[in-house]
Formats: structure tokens, sequence, C-alpha cells
């Protein structure tokens, strides 16, 4: 279970109502920002709180691991100047009934935040400058719900939700409806019907793509299973983040089996190019090695041609979940 603090004045209305927090995956001259970057490591269960004018204003339960996802309608003119794509984490916020005023407890809260990466400056309790999303400790995350409502100290306590925390699959609703969109938008835009055919089919890993990815692919890279009938043909850039043209592009995609598909799809997993699987750290190291992948164990798969590895490339620094800070 990690704790977490986010900054979001701007857009703080819209993310505590909605449940979520969302924050670009670059600053707008492409360079990274780790507090942008440490959303690919939230977990469900971890515990985020919400700062916004100077006070903190609410606590909430993580319930998705991060997933890319477009910047929300609702930010309209606020979020002109941030990047299209982003990392969303779904959250479920309790609001204060009294805001915790940090400049107000410094005395404190200081020596408890982070030597680096502090979310607010130690002189005087406000936000950092361009900090969005910051880990703290333990003993902050506690020391903030005591003095800002003390009945929500059993977050904390309460082994259930370090343990078992409960999953939603809100994440994968988004996505569906992410890429029923795009779906109406190729209906709408491609007059060519067999091309239009084939771009639908590939959403699914069927058709054109599937019979170009199989001219590359002869095995799940995983679990060497060869029977096409346990096969998924799977997008190394998503379907919904790529375009016509990769889409159907026999080098974005690989076969796999059901579960790896899902474990490299949601980004707990990937490929160096050199072969090797990585390892999210959010990823439960039980499950996988239920599914065959186990922890501290190095499993080569075998090399990658050249466009292939630039779509991995993409899948590396896009949607696989650990931090690149």
């Amino acid at each position: 279970m990690k704790f977490w603090w986010v900054n979001h004045k701007q857009t703080f209305a819209h993310e505590v109502g909605g449940r979520y927090i969302w924050c670009p995956k670059r600053k707008t001259n492409g360079a990274r920002n780790h507090f942008y970057e440490t959303a690919r490591e939230v977990s469900p269960g971890d515990l985020v709180f919400s700062y916004a004018f100077a006070a903190v204003q609410a606590v909430g339960v993580a319930r998705t691991y991060c997933y890319s996802c477009p910047q929300p309608d609702e930010f309209g003119r606020v979020g002109a100047a941030w990047n299209a794509l982003g990392w969303r984490v779904d959250v479920e916020f309790q609001r204060f009934s009294t805001p915790l005023r940090t400049a107000d407890y410094m005395n404190q809260l200081r020596d408890l935040l982070p030597t680096k990466y502090s979310p607010i400056k130690k002189s005087d309790g406000f936000g950092n400058q361009g900090a969005y999303l910051a880990e703290i400790s333990r003993l902050m995350a506690s020391r903030v719900l005591e003095l800002a409502s003390p009945v929500l100290l059993s977050l904390i306590n309460e082994s259930r939700i370090a343990e078992e925390p409960p999953f939603s699959n809100e994440s994968l609703e988004s996505l569906s409806e992410w890429e029923d969109a795009q779906e109406r938008m190729i209906v709408s835009s491609v007059e060519a019907e067999t091309e239009r055919v084939a771009l639908v089919k590939a959403r699914i890993g069927q058709g054109t793509f599937r019979q170009r990815v199989s001219a590359i692919e002869r095995a799940c890279r995983v679990t060497q299973v060869m029977n096409p009938e346990h096969l998924v043909a799977s997008h190394i850039k998503p379907w919904r983040e790529a375009s016509n043209e990769e889409r159907l592009s026999g080098a974005n995609g690989l076969l796999l089996t059901p579960t790896i598909d899902h474990l490299f799809d949601r980004g707990f997993i990937s490929f160096s190019d050199d072969g090797e699987l990585l390892q999210s750290p959010v990823a439960d190291p039980y499950s996988l090695g239920r599914m065959g992948i186990h922890q501290n164990q190095l499993t080569l798969v075998g090399g990658f041609n050249t466009d292939q590895k630039h779509f991995l490339a993409y899948h590396r620094n896009e949607i696989f979940l650990k931090s690149a800070s």
C-alpha cells in the first residue's frame, strides 16, 4: 500500500467529482515530468490525498491501476496547453468537512515531507509549482488524517484495503468507450468498405491484421503455445492509440495467449528490444507466477525486427506501468 498526494487546483472539481485523477504524459516541450511518471505506479488500494486552494480537500482510495487515457472532455480550456493523451487512475474520493490548510500545520508536517519531490514547500506549506502527483510516507499520511479527519484513519490501518483492495472495471469501460468512439470515426470517414471492415476487425485482433501478424509470429513469445486456437493477435501500440496504417501493420502485433495478452495490454509486462521480458513493479508477483512469469527470473523471448522494435518502444514509454524517472 502506497500513499500519494495530488495537487490539482485547476481541475480539482472535475477530478474529485468525477472520481479520478488525470495528468498528461509529458510536459508541453515533450520532456518527462517525475510528477506525471509517478501515476504509472499507483495500485488499487493506495490512498490519494487531494490538495487544492492551499488545503487538503479530500482523501480517496485508488480503484484501478493507471491506464493510458485521453484528456477528460470536462477540462475544456483549462487543459488546452496539455497533451491530449495522459495517465488516469480512478479514485473513490471522500471530501473533508473542513479542508486542512497545510500552512497552519507546518510545524507538524515539515519534517514528514519527502526530502526530494515534495508536493508542498517546507518553507510555507503551499504547493510546489509543477508538482502533480507525489508519493508520501505512511507517517505523513497518518498525520494528515489525524489533523483533518481522525475517523478516516481506518483507511490506513484496515488491512483488508492493503491486502485485498476492491478492484473496479471502470478502466476497462473507459477504454471501451474510447475504442467505440474511434470505431465510429472509422465507419464515418473511411470510404472503402474493405478497409473499413479490416480496421474494425483489427480492433479484436481478427482479419487482415491477424493474418499479417501470423506471417511474422508463430507462437506466444512467453508460453511458446503454437496452436492458433489459443492465441490472440495483440496490438503492441494499442488499436485505440494507433493510426489506421498502424492498426493493420503486422509489425504492430504479437501472438499471445489470453493471460499474457491481458498482462501486455494493461502494461503489467513489456519487452526490451533484445527480447527480455520486463515486469511492472505494480504487477502482483503471485498472480504473475501462477501465469508462468516469475519474479527475479530472467526470461528471454527472442529477437524482434526493426519495425517491431519501433512499436515496442512506444509500449514501454506509453503503456508499461513503470516510472521512467
